[in-house]
């Protein structure tokens, strides 16, 4: 019997994850990939709590012309810090996690390839969080120069204090951390698959993850040679008097800036795939085309980070614009893939497929208006305006959180043997489908009508006052949405419905494990399954109704 959104499993003891009781102590030194692939995704939403307090507090003194919540300086600091959280220590870590908890399930493998490695560079993690949040708590306050850092503005001339040199320390610990982590995930992928599991009977999932650790391999070695080149300056500052430097930092900068925006989005649109295939009832549609879209996805991020650069006169317009474009292509296949795979499926309607479908059309909305910020002209006019924030948080919140929270609601159950509550799941869901349209819609009409981005406050004369009331309004359904949730997640580990190995019907091996999975991942009560494409749980299910039917 499995579980269903109206009927939990039969109950049943649940291990803690890993197979065995665990310690604190236990838990923060273990070897086993789920501990740290938990630890890391639990560590990057305790930072989604914090920087989404810090966006509420922003949103609070916009709602109304000439408010004065913050002061000017600490308004720089609290938007440098959530932009920094969100992308160092959210989406990045939440991501490159998902992949750690589940691509050794997903490909039969006993544990991650280096384990005591991995679980260093959660720590590496960690250890840069603390110290870039910090900054709160010097003199100076945190870093004030947005998540970007450009120079000369971040070199000790024009922001002294140790608010920036903790942001350094804390990105470049941070990026090590998931440069080494992803590193060992992809060794798990490549080498230590079980038999039956080739490259091409991957899960799209662990495809995804696989084409996204390529690209943190290849462009986050530029973040830590960024960051190298920004404390020098914080040293000399004559060196950023040379504008080579200056424009040298951006190129480096942006060689890992537009990548990074793929790391946080392939890992999400996999977890997207997995979740429609699974509450379709059949196979993800065009395998092999989402496979090579991925991987010819990855080879492009890595060529169009000029297009960051167009107003500085300093990049090659043409070029990146071309490249930026091109985008499009691989895109478009994953999007068509997506919905071929709802058509003529049996459709079910839980949580994670209400953010799995809302993904969709929200991350289009990013994405197209990304080629609109990558074509020149256009790029000219809406340039530091509340425009690129509006397409920036369409990608990111409208866009990858719903990815993310489809892989929550889709993988707890096996991650803790129980099941989140759906009606609460679903209150969550609405909440934040009309909250992010409301907060971020309303931002395209801002940069349109020339509201720069980053200012603290505004004239009533400026026109900007209704839209931003309604941008707030919609930040605080954020707000009550991200609470709802955290009451579903206590409220399912205090009083468990127990979930079973496989409550959703699933596809992939993770599934044919107790949930939450053993030690080593599977045993002789749960053995691996005999895999001959990247959707064996659903092979067998169907041999087993021809059986039956042959039978009958």
């Amino acid at each position: 019997m499995t579980a269903t959104a109206d009927r939990p499993a039969p109950v049943e003891p649940v291990a803690s994850p890993g197979g065995e009781p665990g310690s604190i102590v236990g838990w923060l030194a273990s070897t086993d990939h789920k501990r740290i692939g938990l630890l890391t995704l639990g560590t990057a939403l305790v930072m989604m709590v914090v920087a989404g307090g810090l966006a509420l507090t922003i949103r609070t003194q916009l709602a109304q012309p000439q408010l004065h919540v913050l002061t000017n300086d600490r308004y720089d600091q609290f938007f440098t810090i959530h932009g920094s959280l969100m992308i160092y220590m959210v989406m990045t870590p939440f991501a490159i996690g998902m992949g750690l908890y589940l691509v050794p399930l997903q490909i039969g493998a006993p544990n991650v390839a280096a384990p005591r490695t991995t679980m260093f560079s959660f720590w590496l993690y960690v250890t840069g969080a603390v110290v870039m949040l910090s900054g709160f708590f010097t003199d100076s306050g945190a870093a004030d120069h947005g998540w970007y850092a450009y120079p000369p503005l971040a070199t000790g001339r024009f922001t002294p204090g140790q608010g920036v040199d903790l942001w350094i320390v804390g990105v470049a610990l941070t990026g090590l951390g998931m440069l080494i982590m992803a590193g060992t995930v992809l060794w798990t992928a490549l080498l230590k698959r079980a038999p039956g599991v080739t490259m091409l009977r991957l899960p799209v999932f662990s495809w995804s993850v696989v084409a996204s650790n390529l690209m943190v391999i290849g462009a986050f070695p530029s973040l830590l040679a960024a960051v190298g080149i920004l404390a020098i300056g914080r040293v000399r500052p004559d060196l950023f008097t040379h504008n080579a430097w200056n424009i040298g930092y951006q190129d480096v900068f942006w060689f890992f800036g537009h990548p990074v925006v793929y790391v946080m989005f392939f890992p999400y649109v996999g977890a997207i795939a997995e979740v429609i295939a699974t509450f379709a009832g059949r196979k993800f549609f065009g395998y092999k085309f989402f496979v090579v879209s991925q991987l010819l996805f990855a080879a492009l991020s890595m060529s169009v980070w000029g297009h960051h650069m167009f107003t500085t006169g300093q990049s090659s317009n043409y070029y990146f614009s071309l490249t930026s474009i091109a985008l499009v292509i691989p895109a478009g296949i994953e999007y068509f893939d997506l919905l071929a795979t709802l058509v003529g499926g049996r459709l079910r309607f839980p949580t994670a497929m209400l953010f799995g479908l809302a993904f969709i059309p929200q991350f289009l909305i990013g994405g197209l208006t990304g080629i609109m910020a990558g074509t020149p002209a256009l790029d000219y006019q809406i340039q530091d305006s509340y425009f690129l924030v509006a397409h920036w948080h369409y990608t990111l919140a409208a866009g990858s959180l719903f990815g993310l929270f489809a892989a929550v609601y889709f993988w707890f159950p096996k991650a803790t043997g129980r099941m989140l509550r759906e009606g609460l799941g679903k209150a969550h869901f609405w909440l934040w489908f009309v909250g992010t349209n409301l907060t971020f819609l309303p931002m395209f009409w801002l940069g349109f009508h020339g509201m720069p981005r980053r200012i603290p406050t505004y004239l009533p004369a400026d026109g900007f006052t209704t839209e931003n009331l309604i941008s707030s309004i919609g930040a605080a359904l954020l707000g009550l949405g991200a609470m709802v949730f955290i009451v579903n997640v206590a409220e399912s580990l205090g009083r468990p419905r127990y979930a079973g190995a496989d409550p959703w019907q699933g596809h992939t091996l993770e599934w044919a494990t107790s949930s939450p999975p053993p030690t080593f991942n599977f045993s002789a009560r749960y053995p691996i399954p005999p895999v001959h494409s990247y959707a064996p749980l659903l092979d067998l299910r169907r041999e087993r109704e021809q059986v039956r039917s042959a039978v009958e």
